[in-house]
């Protein structure tokens, strides 16, 4: 059994990077490393490995594979690194960032449903990561408390650009935010240069919206 599911996780990764999603050899051996079978609910693992968001309760979803592989293709993070995310979820994406910066760097997670907070410790625990802290509260307002961040990112969709999240990115660092409507937006990826922002667009976007103070009304 556990010869298919590598199998099927390496035909994966194939194909994401034939389809240009997947460009680096870091993010590469970071989703070889992490089981994506460990942060669905049991009754999805069969499809852990299609290219697909899957439900992971409270209305939530976790990314498609190739998402997760754009998005921190796009981050661009290095090892040693300190990462802001906003929206756990079931813990995947922090699961493969915290690869991508190593056991010197350190990912602090946002989520605002505790249940889903509660999950996500649960699955980082069972396996073996000990660079990602999981914090719950409204993520819109980021997490001021370890800022600055070299890199931000964000698994939900926000309205427009959350000023604190803009305040609390390093300067020279990165943040990746998909900005439009409840249902579909642009994954935009913004670096701070002093007190300026350059912004680029990597194309339009589905993700579940960004509730709270500088995201929708729940």
């Amino acid at each position: 059994m556990a010869r298919d599911w590598v199998a099927q996780r390496s035909r994966l990764l194939d194909y994401l990077e034939r389809q240009g999603y997947l460009k680096s050899p870091g993010v590469r051996a970071a989703m070889e490393s992490i089981d994506r079978r460990q942060f669905v609910p049991s009754r999805e693992r069969n499809r852990a490995y299609d290219d697909t968001p899957l439900p992971i309760g409270q209305g939530q979803t976790i990314s498609a594979p190739h998402m997760c592989a754009m998005m921190l293709e796009e981050l661009r993070a290095r090892p040693g690194a300190k990462v802001l995310e906003i929206g756990s979820g079931s813990g995947y994406h922090a699961a493969l960032a915290s690869r991508v910066v190593g056991p010197e760097g350190h990912i602090h997670t946002v989520e605002r449903i505790e249940a889903l907070a509660e999950g996500a410790q649960i699955s980082l625990a069972e396996a073996d990561i000990t660079n990602v802290t999981v914090h719950l509260d409204d993520g819109s307002l980021g997490w001021p408390k370890e800022a600055p961040y070299d890199h931000i990112m964000v698994t939900c969709g926000a309205p427009a650009m959350p000023p604190p999240l803009l305040e609390q990115l390093k300067d020279g660092g990165r943040l990746v935010v998909p900005v439009g409507n409840r249902y579909h937006q642009r994954l935009l990826t913004v670096t701070r240069r002093g007190d300026s922002y350059d912004e680029e667009s990597t194309g339009g976007v589905a993700f579940v919206p960004l509730i709270g103070e500088h995201g929708f009304d729940g």
